[in-house]
């Protein structure tokens, strides 16, 4: 059986460093924010070329509290509305509403899965105050286009980079966490760069923001048992940061393992039946997730699972169609839903061998 995803085989090159940072990690007795969350966020910044990056819990609470600090700096109030792509995953959209916003969904491009720019004007009112954009399954968002619209209309740019560490806007040449206001990224283990554990981070230029982050993230406090705002708990582990230096130095060279491997995909998986992502063979997608799409899904994962390949589907289930959201189960928004019918990712990372990757294509292909 082909994996879709083996965390133990893709961490195994890193398991010496690993165990040399736990070491470390004991003998100091130092557990929450210490010198490898400090590195890490001085790392990760230079890394994405932002000024700061503020470490937190996991890419949900990054966003989250990206929200709530704006609302701390009076550039948001509780109401206004924030566009997000309507075919995000739900983290996108809880993070809007935890911060008691309103989302306004606004359908994809159905060829690169990203945010519509033509479809954002008609959803702007007064009370829209920020954009959401998602850089889906590792491709960036059209952020020329993005931030021209928050110019015109004085909103913010917020990048849920969750999936694309790494990639590079073909627009300003500029890493995903450096195109908008701020960002938040997850270091889920599955991720690109991926911890042993839940992580997250926030990236920006914004100076204030990121003091207020700073604080809000530990209890709202700068100094110990001194609470100047309301916060919460949501710090970068210390042990996790470990893990994330060990990896963050390979981090080029494994998305460049999988955009190699997503050219042979493109190339050489010929087959009507199935329709293959749209990627202009630039940095702008680090390929988080290589996502085809079928109209007899269910047909073709058993196919597949028959001829031992594993599939995944991203995701099922539209946010507006889920138990959760209820009160938007009238909406319609066909693009969406004719997206979650259809997806369904492949095998895609730096651990397949080659003769794995030829039977993917051949198995793709004689379908």
């Amino acid at each position: 059986m082909i994996k879709f995803l083996d965390l133990r085989l893709i961490n195994k090159p890193y398991e010496i460093a690993f165990q040399e940072k736990m070491n470390k990690f004991l003998d100091k007795g130092w557990y929450i924010l210490g010198d490898e969350v400090v590195v890490f966020e001085k790392e990760f910044s230079s890394y994405c070329g932002t000024k700061y990056c503020i470490g937190v819990g996991n890419g949900l609470d990054a966003l989250t509290l990206i929200f709530k600090g704006y609302i701390q700096l009076d550039k948001l109030q509780k109401g206004d509305e924030i566009i997000v792509p309507a075919n995000t995953y739900i983290a996108s959209i809880l993070a809007i509403l935890q911060a008691d916003l309103i989302p306004v969904l606004v359908e994809p491009d159905y060829k690169t899965y990203n945010l519509d720019t033509r479809l954002i004007h008609e959803k702007i009112t007064a009370k829209t105050k920020a954009i959401l954009a998602v850089h889906l399954y590792g491709q960036l968002a059209d952020m020329e286009a993005i931030n021209t619209i928050a110019k015109q209309y004085k909103l913010l740019v917020i990048e849920d980079a969750a999936q694309a560490h790494g990639a590079v806007s073909n627009w300003n040449k500029r890493k995903a966490g450096n195109l908008g206001n701020a960002a938040g990224f997850s270091f889920y283990p599955g991720k690109n760069l991926g911890a042993l554990g839940d992580a997250g981070a926030i990236t920006t230029n914004d100076e204030n923001l990121a003091q207020v982050l700073f604080s809000m993230r530990n209890y709202g406090s700068k100094t110990k048992y001194e609470n100047e705002i309301l916060g919460t708990n949501s710090r970068l582990d210390e042990l996790q940061a470990a893990f994330l230096n060990v990896k963050l130095p390979h981090l080029e060279n494994e998305n460049e393992k999988r955009r190699n491997i997503a050219k042979r995909y493109l190339k050489e998986i010929h087959n009507g039946k199935i329709q293959l992502p749209f990627w202009n063979e630039s940095n702008n997608h680090v390929f988080h997730l290589f996502v085809i799409r079928a109209k007899n899904r269910d047909e073709l994962i058993h196919y597949l699972k028959v001829n031992g390949i594993q599939t995944m589907i991203h995701y099922p289930i539209a946010p507006h169609k889920q138990e959760a959201l209820q009160k938007w189960h009238a909406l319609s928004f066909p693009i969406t839903e004719k997206i979650h019918e259809e997806v369904l990712s492949i095998p895609l990372n730096g651990i397949l061998s080659e003769e794995e990757i030829e039977r993917i294509i051949n198995v793709l292909n004689a379908y």
